[in-house]
């Protein structure tokens, strides 16, 4: 007997396909309002302020950007028993970052390199683990540095900022601890999470490293976003600058997105109009380091014809054997 549509739908809604449909379409609907709202000329003058200067310190910046990610994920990834060669992780971070420049949701790449070293290794969820702990240990990075910068400028940003801040810690933090105080099973989920992030960055040295490392991705993508706001022939503070790039870079993240395009116009719109600046300069600088960024992520196109090719000539393996404890990692 074929299930009825009311019990299909949960299964439908709940496919990694439409919940990437969706984010797709909301980060189309953000783009397509940003247009409306400012018109195609700033996009056009982001593309027209590229140059090859612009592009050689761009490629440069993000060289250094994806070389420092690499060195975190390969720490944390060592320390949970799934380690890889550092070549091999400059390689993959490169081919994920490709990936996630050209397809919706910003993080199709990703899944893509938990898998391919989770296969190499023998423990794909282990090798998820790492990822799901490099990737978030970043954003907390960029967050706390966003924080910090946000203080020190004394940039009010019209006085919006902060209860935009509070509004999401409320949407996003507030329900969710609300459902761990009521859950058992909530409970023993947070408390494995947080076993397994002791073990991928637990010891002092370890975190520094990631720290370091963590820095350094979110100066670079700083400083590429200052080079495009030079560009397209804005003139703002060092300091208010780095404020304003790392609010946008934080909103380029959200997995609602298109290639990485979307929320990240939007707030640069947005933010830089509330400080007191012109909207259109803010969306025309975005817009050149969406251009940027997916021309410094190019090796990446390199690296994915390369391991299909391997992938192509190299006969399937044996089914893989999961490590026997989930618990168990490599000390630095």
């Amino acid at each position: 007997m074929l299930p009825s549509a009311s019990a299909r739908a949960p299964a439908v809604l709940s496919s990694r396909w439409v919940r990437l449909i969706a984010r797709s379409v909301i980060g189309l609907g953000i783009l397509v309002a940003v247009v409306a709202h400012v018109g195609s000329e700033p996009f056009l003058h982001g593309l027209f302020s590229i140059d090859l200067r612009v592009i050689a310190v761009g490629f440069a910046l993000a060289f250094v950007a994806t070389v420092a990610a690499a060195w975190r994920w390969s720490v944390i990834a060592k320390r949970l028993g799934v380690g890889l060669r550092f070549p091999e992780a400059v390689a993959l971070y490169y081919r994920s970052q490709f990936v996630n420049s050209v397809l919706p949701g910003g993080v199709i790449g990703d899944l893509q390199r938990a898998v391919t070293q989770g296969r190499s290794v023998g423990n794909v969820a282990r090798a998820a683990r790492a990822v799901v702990i490099e990737r978030s240990a970043g954003q907390v990075v960029q967050i706390t540095l966003a924080v910090i910068v946000l203080a020190w400028s004394g940039l009010e940003l019209g006085g919006f900022l902060l209860p935009v801040l509070a509004v999401s810690f409320a949407v996003l933090v507030l329900p969710a601890l609300a459902i761990v105080a009521v859950s058992a099973r909530a409970r023993r989920a947070v408390r494995w999470e947080l076993g397994e992030l002791r073990v991928g960055i637990g010891s002092p040295g370890a975190l520094v490293r990631v720290v370091v490392a963590s820095t350094v991705v979110v100066g670079c993508h700083v400083a590429i976003l200052g080079v495009a706001v030079v560009a397209v022939g804005a003139s703002v503070p060092p300091l208010h600058l780095t404020a304003l790039a790392l609010v946008i870079l934080i909103a380029g993240s959200i997995p609602l997105n298109i290639g990485g395009w979307g929320p990240r116009e939007g707030v640069a719109g947005w933010i830089f109009a509330i400080a007191g600046l012109n909207a259109s300069t803010g969306v025309a600088a975005s817009a050149l380091f969406g251009v940027l960024a997916m021309i410094a992520v190019a090796p990446g196109l390199l690296v994915a014809v390369m391991y299909a090719l391997r992938r192509a000539r190299t006969p399937a393996p044996a089914p893989a054997v999961v490590l026997a404890s989930a618990h168990r990692g490599v000390e630095s």
